[in-house]
């Protein structure tokens, strides 16, 4: 079993792309491009850890978060507590889209605070800058246990420190890392073995 802490967003780079998150947290390749830029410029507002009240409702920024249980650690943008009760809302720039790994690190949010104050958060929100909207995620236990599943996943890529191939589909085009993970020698040594 891998014995550090995984941040959390390594979650998110799996679930998007193995092959991403052991360039990132393995290899340590990371290029921006226009939409991290964008990312990185959206985060600023959001990145600086103070608390307010906003009717009524206490709003936390970048608050630090840890599960011992999960190993896991990171930075939620913003954390709401209503009545007691956090809801974590991560900030997203694209367009308002599902996404499987938004949810994960969403939900992995979630099960940090829960470990952490010690109450259920039942929900909490994708925000999409683009649109000015938000998408509420509800922590099934379906969604709970393919957050655990990844984290169990990511713990393996580490350990092992095995490169994933390249899998060169739609997901490449949008990549900061498409350069350093070169997709299209998929389709070279398919061609090359023909």
């Amino acid at each position: 079993m891998w014995d550090e802490s995984i941040p959390i967003s390594a979650l998110q780079h799996f679930v998007y792309c193995p092959r991403q998150c052991a360039l990132i947290h393995l290899e340590g390749v990371w290029e921006d491009n226009l939409y991290t830029l964008r990312g990185r410029r959206a985060h600023e507002g959001v990145d600086l850890p103070e608390g307010l009240v906003r009717e009524g409702v206490r709003v936390e920024y970048a608050l630090p978060l840890f599960s011992e249980r999960l190993g896991l650690v990171g930075r939620a943008d913003v954390v709401e507590f209503h009545g007691g009760v956090p809801y974590p809302v991560e900030h997203k720039v694209g367009p308002r889209r599902a996404r499987k790994a938004d949810e994960v690190q969403l939900c992995a949010q979630a099960l940090c605070l829960e470990e952490m104050l010690g109450v259920e958060v039942p929900k909490g929100a994708l925000f999409y800058r683009a649109s000015r909207r938000r998408r509420e995620v509800v922590f099934t236990p379906a969604l709970r246990a393919f957050v655990e599943e990844t984290v169990e996943k990511v713990q393996e890529l580490l350990r092992t420190a095995q490169l994933p191939p390249p899998v060169n589909d739609a997901r490449c085009r949008d990549c900061s890392l498409a350069e350093a993970c070169m997709p299209y020698l998929v389709d070279l040594v398919r061609e090359g073995d023909s």
